[in-house]
Order: C-alpha cells, then structure tokens, then sequence
C-alpha cells in the first residue's frame, strides 16, 4: 500500500467525512494553541510535540455545568493552581481568565447539562523530557455531554474489588497530572474482573482510592470514616460530602465524620461502603472482593447522602458561574 502525502487540503476532505460514534459527546474544544474554540471533533486535537501527550506532563481538572450553571468551579480552580505550583507550571492564564474561556466554551457547545475536563500542559517543543524545551504552557478546554451511570447503579449498588496495581508514592497521588498509566490500568482490571471498579490498596492494607473515585465506609457505630490525602488526590467531591455529612453527626443520623486510615478487614466489615466522584456524585458499594457489605443493598447513610448532594448540586450550582443562557443557545 503506498504511503500517502496529506497536504492541507487532503485533511479538509478527510474532516468531512471524519465521523466515529463517539464523536456525538464531544460538543466543543478550546485550545490556545489555535487561539479559538472549535466543534468539529477532526480540529480537536493536541499538538504531538506537547509535553502533556508524550511525558503527562500537564495537569487537569473534571467538572460538571448543571442547569447552565458550573458547580465548584473554585474547588476545582483552587486544586488547579496547586498541581501546578507542585509542578513548577506556570498557568498560561489568570484563573479569571481561564473561567471566562470555559464558560465561552460551554456557550459555543450549546449545552446546560454537560462535563468540562480543562487541561494544562507544559506546551509543545521538542520531544525529549526536558521541560525547558517547551515555548509556553497551554491551555486546552474539553467540554462532552454529561453521561452518568445507569439507574441501577444507584438503586443496586455497585461491586468492587481489590486493585494490583501498586498505589502512587505520596507526592505524585497528591497531584492531579495527565500521567493516569496506573489509573488506565486500574479501570481495565475492573473491566476485566467483571466488575465496576477497583481500589487501590496500599503496602500497609490500607484503602487508597479508585481510578477516578474516592471510596469511604460506614461503620457499625456509624461512623462515616475517609481515607486521608496523603497518599490519595483530594477529591473535591467527597470533600463536599463531608461537609454535608457534618449536620448529620450533629442530628444523632452519624456518629461522626472522620479522615482516618481504613483498613482492609474495616471495609468488609462496614455497614456500607460508599464512592464519590465528579461523574456519578454518590455510588452505594455492595461487594467488596464478593464480600457483601451490609444487608447486601444500597443502605440509609448512601440514601441521605445522595439527597444531600443532589439538593446541593441544584441550590449550589446556581451560586456558581451561569454557563448558559437560552439568548446565546
């Protein structure tokens, strides 16, 4: 087969038949690169030479617009700008202006319900690991329609098991960088176990997280216990939840609310296990390793805290940033 030589009009007729099924989530991309948003999936693309697609080395951020509105985006911007200062990035734009470009982009995807994943790279030059070889960080701005899990996830629960992948060393859990190898590969286990997810366990058998998720348990004296940071990434959904939770102990519904190290033997032996995450909120666990967790069903704890944070995402979201508006639809 000969080798074609694509010039710049070979690839326009290449982008208008450029169609896969899964194009139909991708609803617009900013790039500073191009110095613009765009809609077709063929122009949405990461120049090679980045930092971020041969090394990982840039840092991003997943959120949700809700309603037309973007739900903790301070959360996510304040965790932003710590990933960065952890490594040595500098941001190629004020968090103001970074919010005025996502909110741009999410006016350009004409969507009120959609999921923001906003990229940092180190930028394009070179193909070595030498960082200095890069010109100038760059920013890149995804936005895809917001695809939570089936219903009977959430009336269910979930099965999950024990990863083999070894748990990040604590300087690198704690940063939200683009080199998820270990996180990509935790999600494959889970597929092919034949369950949802998999969490990580450290070499002391204590619970880590999951490859997107924070995991917690409730114990038999009620007791809403969470993994501590400092070998995990600071979710900034199970970090509202414990917020939330906090009226609850106060209420005689929880014990109390604690970040401590959990043990393996604590999670199989806890009334529920619970996960959180951007995309799903609150997911209930029943199975550990096929160890069933409780009664074996979604229990009370799961029940208020998912009502907690869905009043929350409703109420609080409006508090944040519009997105949308029905005049630039």
């Amino acid at each position: 087969m000969k080798l074609r030589h694509l010039n710049v009009e070979d690839c326009q007729q290449l982008a208008e038949g450029f169609s896969k099924p899964y194009h139909r989530d991708y609803l617009a991309m900013y790039s500073s690169v191009l110095g613009g948003a765009v809609t077709h999936p063929f122009l949405m693309t990461v120049p090679l030479d980045d930092h971020m697609v041969h090394r990982g080395d840039g840092i991003f951020e997943a959120f949700k617009c809700i309603n037309g509105n973007i739900y903790n985006l301070e959360g996510h911007l304040e965790r932003l700008e710590r990933s960065a200062r952890a490594v040595h990035l500098k941001l190629p734009a004020t968090l103001e202006e970074i919010t005025r470009l996502t909110v741009g982009t999410i006016r350009i995807a004409g969507t009120r319900d959609c999921l923001v994943r906003l990229f940092i790279s180190r930028g394009p030059g070179g193909f070595t690991t030498n960082p200095y070889e890069c010109s100038a960080s760059q920013c890149y701005i995804v936005v895809c329609r917001l695809n939570p899990p089936p219903d009977e996830h959430y009336e269910q629960g979930v099965a999950v098991k024990s990863s083999k992948i070894p748990t990040k060393k604590s300087y690198f859990a704690t940063i939200k960088s683009c080199n998820y190898l270990p996180n990509v590969l935790m999600k494959k286990e889970a597929m092919d176990a034949g369950v949802q997810f998999t969490i990580s366990i450290d070499e002391n058998g204590l619970l880590g997280e999951g490859s997107t998720e924070n995991i917690g348990v409730v114990t038999p004296d009620l007791t809403l216990k969470l993994p501590r940071f400092s070998r995990i990434l600071k979710g900034t959904t199970v970090t509202r939840i414990a917020e939330l939770a906090e009226p609850l102990a106060e209420e005689g519904k929880l014990k109390r609310v604690v970040f401590e190290d959990i043990t393996l033997n604590e999670a199989y032996s806890s009334e529920e296990i619970l996960l959180f995450g951007t995309t799903f909120d609150v997911l209930p666990v029943v199975t550990f390793d096929e160890h069933p967790i409780g009664n074996g069903r979604p229990g009370p704890v799961y029940q208020m805290l998912r009502e907690l944070f869905e009043q929350d995402l409703l109420t609080n979201s409006a508090l944040h940033t519009p997105a949308y508006s029905e005049e630039r639809k």
